[in-house]
């Protein structure tokens, strides 16, 4: 299989793209889904979401105050 970045994979690996996405190769196909899960219930006028693209997973933050986390109370993925 060759990803979108022309790299070629053997059949039946799974690999994490530079943008985290967790890909697979069959015979038949590749398919790709993210590897994070994005924060939705936060207080979005006080607190902000950042992405840590080596981790691959966000945290949510005071927007005056970037050492205070905020809470979350639901994720989407």
């Amino acid at each position: 299989c060759h990803d979108s970045e022309g790299v070629l994979h053997e059949f039946d690996s799974h690999w994490r793209t530079d943008d985290c996405y967790d890909c697979s190769c069959t015979r038949s196909e590749i398919s790709c889904c993210t590897s994070y899960v994005k924060p939705v219930g936060y207080d979005e006028e006080k607190c902000v979401s950042i992405f840590n693209k080596e981790t691959c997973t966000y945290k949510v933050v005071n927007k005056d105050d970037q050492s205070k986390e905020c809470p979350i109370h639901e994720w989407v993925g």
